[in-house]
């Protein structure tokens, strides 16, 4: 009887999974075959980055239709393959689409309901209160503290280029990187360029030390949301949350009880914690965010802001390392910007058009995110076609893979800051260029994550040439445990001053 149930039991989860895996046959939508069990993620997080896999997937569905379909383990995922219907996906339809499909655990998790995994109404007026702290105004007003710790970085750069020619740039940009956001967002001195074991960049390194067992549990978690809450699994380690729960209740309390203000965002977190408008109409009523609240908008200003922008300026400096010509005339733009302003003021940041396409170049080729995910909201009928997308089921846009399609940008593996001029990008469509997101959800920090990168490579570019170490591979290799898209073993240059 035992072994007769048990061989039940095998051939109707045989037959479940089967059932599982014709999903897109049935429905008559192009597909990769999966295998089980991990469907079409084999080697993700092994040998592979979950950016290489999709990109694989895309390449061999394009072409085949507007949506393709593949598989994360057992479960269907839609891919956005057209892009009239990733601007569909993204702006005209957003009400479909409104939510990320990112695991969030709030009640054994507090610092995972922030504003880039929340869903629907919460999702929408958190956004609202939150987008008045990221206009040009603010960003001009936060630019002084940004400034300030740069010149502390340009100091610890004159100190390393004497000890060593050969200097890890993207572990040094990522405590330059900490040191601003642990300022703008927690008011605090991180003083990790100073010391590389400071507790702000020892969390920032436990975010996203990513062995094994933990992505396993993350890529679980978020294909079986719902278990997963039931399970009271939580993603964020206990120590990193406690350390950051400590770190927005000690800076609240004593800025409250001394009545400090500072040009910074937890000056901002505050006003709406104690219900004040940060927009132009100061009667409008707002609801007051919680101090957890706080925290968690807090930990993913850090989370978002110091490891994607330390990374993109890692990439770009990589790729002017290998050519000269661009490095030359990436330090004239700033060099000529600097001149015309009389210093490094917010109008000469804005100044630098070439530092700009220097990192719309670098975001294209090495996208922090490589894919951005949707959730349907309810059964979604494809335009000028009789697909369903069901209510429920994810769909991925894979910007990766768009940002490496010759179609949009021909020679895609060649680095080209001249695909970014004005000219050029009105003659190209919008949507194949995504770092950001685009429609009501693109990253709320964008103009805050540009002006950091441009300071950043103002003060590197203006004091110091770089050329390639031999420690650094070329080209790199990309890190398959990295939720973000990052090199394995850092990034070795040459570095001399000038």
């Amino acid at each position: 009887m035992l072994v007769y149930l048990t061989v039940l039991a095998l051939t109707l989860a045989i037959l479940w999974v089967r059932r599982r895996y014709s999903y897109w046959k049935e429905r008559g939508i192009p597909y990769v075959e999966p295998s089980f069990p991990a469907g079409n993620l084999r080697g993700m997080g092994r040998t592979e980055h979950l950016s290489a896999q999709m990109q694989r997937c895309y390449k061999e569905l394009k072409g085949k239709g507007p949506v393709g379909g593949m598989f994360f383990f057992i479960n269907p995922v839609a891919l956005a393959m057209d892009l009239d219907l990733i601007k569909t996906v993204l702006v005209k339809d957003f009400q479909y689409f409104h939510d990320r499909s990112v695991y969030y655990n709030e009640k054994d998790d507090p610092l995972s309901g922030h504003l880039f995994s929340m869903e629907g109404a919460k999702w929408k007026n958190l956004r609202a209160k939150l987008t008045p702290t990221f206009t040009s105004g603010k960003m001009k007003m936060m630019l002084p503290t940004i400034v300030g710790v740069a010149d502390e970085f340009q100091k610890l750069m004159e100190s390393e280029v004497k000890k060593s020619s050969e200097i890890e740039m993207k572990e040094i940009l990522a405590r330059f990187t900490t040191d601003v956001i642990g300022t703008c967002a927690f008011g605090l001195e991180c003083n990790s360029l100073h010391d590389p074991d400071a507790q702000f960049r020892r969390m920032g390194r436990k975010i996203f030390s990513f062995g094994s067992g933990r992505l396993l549990k993350a890529i679980v978690a978020q294909q079986f949301r719902s278990l997963a809450r039931s399970l009271h699994i939580s993603l964020i380690d206990k120590e990193v949350s406690d350390f950051f729960m400590g770190a927005v209740k000690d800076t609240i309390k004593y800025r409250e009880e001394n009545k400090i203000e500072r040009n910074d965002f937890m000056s901002l977190l505050m006003k709406l914690k104690n219900a004040e408008s940060l927009g132009d109409d100061k009667n409008v009523p707002t609801e007051a965010l919680t101090v957890e609240e706080v925290a968690a908008q807090a930990f993913v200003f850090f989370l978002a802001g110091f490891e994607t922008s330390s990374t993109a300026m890692s990439y770009c400096l990589y790729e002017l390392a290998q050519r000269a010509d661009l490095q030359n005339k990436a330090r004239k733009c700033v060099l000529d910007a600097i001149k015309k302003h009389g210093s490094l003021t917010y109008e000469a940041m804005q100044d630098m058009q070439y530092i700009d396409q220097c990192i719309n170049e670098s975001l294209r080729k090495y996208p922090p995110a490589s894919n951005l995910t949707r959730t349907v909201s309810k059964d979604y009928k494809l335009p000028n076609s009789n697909v369903v997308l069901q209510q429920g089921s994810t769909l991925i846009v894979p910007v990766y893979a768009l940002h490496h399609d010759a179609e949009y940008y021909p020679n895609p593996e060649k680095y080209d800051p001249d695909r970014f001029t004005p000219e050029e990008m009105a003659k190209r469509n919008p949507y194949c260029f995504l770092p950001f997101g685009e429609g009501p959800r693109i990253c709320i920090g964008l103009r805050f994550g540009m002006m950091q990168a441009r300071v950043g490579l103002a003060y590197l570019l203006r004091d110091f040439s770089f050329t390639l170490s031999s420690q650094t591979p070329v080209p790199l290799k990309i890190s398959p445990r990295s939720p973000v898209l990052t090199s394995e073993g850092g990034l070795w240059l040459k570095v001399e001053k000038l």
